[in-house]
């Protein structure tokens, strides 16, 4: 989701083998029936590679009367990536596009110099039970993008690269892993994978990347000799070699990272910037109603928090 109400979690980070630079525990929040880990920005660690934001979404199930309704709200100097699991999220923005993402797709959404979007449940599955499970990531966009004109990106699932080996399955969900390039399109070097590992089975996570991280969906992974389980985010140091080994349930993860951002990157409630004063104009924007409105959904939206 785009808005999570709430401030970053508490830090959770410890060290747990010379591999790993943080272990961070996400904070977790209620909203509208389900619950949403927040693994970045944390008080020590605000990005890896150009991701600035991770949130993990359920997985729950949407009981009949509950719906996912992130009414419109804007974004600058970012770019959203949304990817699920279970369920399905009706996107509206204010370049037109209305899109209904299913699991496995991609919705790449480059805010630029800005955009407003809402996400609901599709009112055409609103009659019953609904499960929900996914990720929305923030990707910052380098300097010279931060300005960009706005623009929407949809990639099917059956366009995604698939990893097929054996015990290792998964899909490239941008960048390029083990010989295999996403068509997602990317801005900077950005790493984003969605692997599963059957039960023992091992896989590497090269380290030609400057930096990179791993996401536990399920299962449990073993790496230098430590044990880690569900919802833990891992950050590696650069330049270490790294094998993943499945535990006996076996596990799925999201691999992530990329090439860092050299600048500093500030971050308040949806706007990322180089710039504290371009945060504090988009806010202006946003508050005295300067943002462009999202065709069929323009009768709510998020106020600026206080």
């Amino acid at each position: 989701m785009s808005f999570f109400p709430g401030g970053d979690p508490e830090p959770g980070d410890a060290f747990s083998c010379d591999a790993i630079e943080h272990l961070i525990i996400p904070s977790s929040r209620d909203i509208g029936g389900f619950s949403v880990k927040r693994a970045l920005p944390t008080a020590r660690r605000r990005m890896v590679g150009p991701f600035i934001f991770f949130d993990r979404m359920g997985p729950a199930i949407l009981r009949a009367g509950d719906f996912m309704d992130v009414r419109p709200h804007p974004h600058i100097g970012l770019s959203t990536v949304t990817y699920l699991f279970d369920g399905a999220i009706r996107h509206r923005d204010s370049l037109g596009t209305e899109m209904v993402i299913k699991p496995g797709d991609v919705n790449l959404m480059t805010a630029g110099r800005g955009i407003v979007h809402s996400e609901r449940s599709p009112e055409e599955m609103r009659g019953g039970d609904m499960p929900m499970s996914g990720l929305q990531t923030w990707l910052a966009l380098p300097d010279h993008l931060e300005e960009t004109d706005p623009v929407f990106s949809h990639t099917d699932i059956a366009a995604l690269p698939e990893i097929t080996d054996a015990g290792v399955h998964g899909r490239v969900v941008m960048g390029n892993f083990g010989g295999l390039v996403s068509p997602v399109p990317q801005h900077i070097g950005t790493l984003y994978v969605d692997l599963a590992l059957a039960p023992s089975t091992s896989a590497p996570f090269d380290a030609n990347w400057e930096e990179r991280a791993l996401y536990l969906l399920e299962g449990e992974v073993e790496i230098a000799g430590d044990r880690f389980g569900p919802d833990q985010l891992l950050v590696f140091r650069p330049g270490d070699a790294i094998t993943i080994t499945a535990g006996t349930s076996g596990a799925r993860m999201m691999l992530f990272g990329g090439d860092s951002i050299p600048t500093k990157r500030h971050i308040w409630w949806n706007f990322v910037s180089s710039s504290k004063e371009r945060i504090e104009q988009a806010k202006a924007e946003w508050r005295s109603g300067r943002f462009d409105i999202v065709p069929g959904d323009a009768e709510e939206f998020i106020p600026l928090p206080d």
